[in-house]
């Protein structure tokens, strides 16, 4: 039986990585995170060093999530700390997830699937909510 469902999830964990992967950087295009944040802070020498950040956390998280790394801290004001800068970061990412939306319709025209970006849409939230119930009521790890 894990034969069959092997290819499949495999598939699966591909695309919705891909898809993840091509939202994130979307997002720092199209918003010109990088650039606005050497501008701000007047060092366009660096910029190399913010993309190099950017790549080391995000490879360090995917790693600490593949290997279920915990920190546990059990002192109120770190704890509360954090948890005000994830809450900062899902509200600014949420905002400015309204502007990536603009991405779509470009790359439908560069790909000449201009009749298709409602299909493109609807398969993107549709996967979403199929994975996300799947994950809720039948995968039990």
């Amino acid at each position: 039986m894990a034969l069959v469902y092997g290819p499949i999830l495999i598939f699966l964990g591909l695309a919705g990585g891909v898809a993840v992967g091509a939202g994130v950087i979307a997002l720092f295009v199209v918003l010109d995170i990088i650039p606005r944040l050497a501008q701000l802070t007047r060092s366009y020498d660096k910029v190399h060093w913010y993309e190099g950040a950017m790549v080391c956390g995000s490879f360090l998280g995917t790693i600490m999530d593949f290997w279920n790394v915990r920190f546990y801290l059990n002192w109120g004001l770190i704890t509360s700390f954090v948890g005000l800068l994830n809450g900062i970061f899902i509200g600014m990412f949420a905002a400015a997830l309204t502007e990536v939306l603009n991405v779509l319709p470009i790359l439908a025209k560069r790909l000449h699937m201009q009749k298709y970006v409602l299909g493109l849409l609807l398969a993107m939230v549709f996967g979403k909510v199929a994975g996300s119930l799947f994950e809720w009521f039948i995968y039990q790890p």
